[in-house]
């Protein structure tokens, strides 16, 4: 696969003509954000900036390295605090939970667009999203002066990717991550004790195997890991075994199993009952 010229030329005319009055862009430090933070930056140059949010829902070594591609990119990062666990639509756990969570986010980055004097937010959701669950997307569609260029462009994962090593982006490898309530079956109630055990959970997997891509998922302290099948080697050790389980025993889990069919995004939507 080739960047294809004629995208990546509408791309940029589409951030100059929408981004000219100045743009915040939501970030995270993923593959799909901080390309779309450099490009922003390199087309718009200082009424470009970034921002993040620092809450309950993302570990502190996300926000950190976050902050460690921002300053490879050159661009402004301005961390915002959030409290997703105050909002009892979210904590509740139902199937557009990440719909509060978008408003809240979106909400906040007009609030600083509007301080900085800035009229326009983008927004990461690639092409390739529309196609899954994604109900936080209609926040999106909710709210004034939020553009998509990645939508628009009609970028998929891959062109992103491939766009990202392009521009010699540390991060365009980088597995994709969610939020961590996104361990949680829906329904079930979210809470700080939870965020916390499967954030600590991860990183034990990640330090102990090797791991790049793992979700801990919480099912009422069952510990379901999920990897990359083709990580799945670096998991096949009695030793790696015995020290992840203890780990998360200690962690307060009840229960450490491996899940057979892989890492699947979004596997807690089967949790959810017809």
């Amino acid at each position: 696969m080739a960047i294809n010229p004629q995208k990546l030329d509408f791309l940029k005319c589409y951030l100059a003509e929408v981004g000219k009055e100045g743009v915040v862009i939501a970030f995270s430090g993923g593959v799909d954000s901080s390309t779309l933070a450099a490009i922003s930056h390199m087309v718009l140059g200082q009424k470009a900036v970034a921002a993040i949010v620092q809450s309950p829902i993302y570990t502190t070594e996300e926000l950190h390295d976050a902050k460690k591609i921002a300053a490879e990119i050159g661009i402004n990062l301005y961390v915002l605090q959030t409290d997703e666990l105050s909002n009892p639509n979210f904590t509740a756990n139902p199937e557009n939970r990440c719909y509060y969570c978008k408003k809240d986010l979106l909400t906040r980055l007009k609030h600083l667009a509007n301080q900085l004097g800035f009229k326009a937010i983008f927004e990461g959701t690639n092409y390739s999203d529309l196609s899954d669950h994604r109900p936080g997307f209609k926040a999106v569609q909710e709210i004034s002066d939020v553009f998509n260029p990645w939508v628009t462009s009609k970028f998929c994962k891959d062109e992103i990717r491939l766009l990202a090593k392009h521009l010699g982006l540390s991060i365009y490898d980088k597995p994709s991550r969610a939020c961590l309530a996104s361990r949680i079956p829906f329904n079930q109630k979210i809470t700080q004790e939870k965020l916390t055990r499967i954030g600590d959970a991860e990183q034990v997997v990640r330090v102990i195997s090797g791991v790049k891509q793992v979700r801990v998922r919480d099912h009422d302290g069952l510990a379901r890991i999920e990897v990359s099948k083709a990580e799945f080697s670096l998991l096949c050790s009695i030793a790696v075994w015995g020290q992840i389980s203890d780990a998360l025993l200690k962690l307060g889990f009840n229960y450490v199993t491996l899940d057979l069919q892989g890492y699947q995004s979004g596997s807690m939507l089967k949790t959810l009952k017809d």
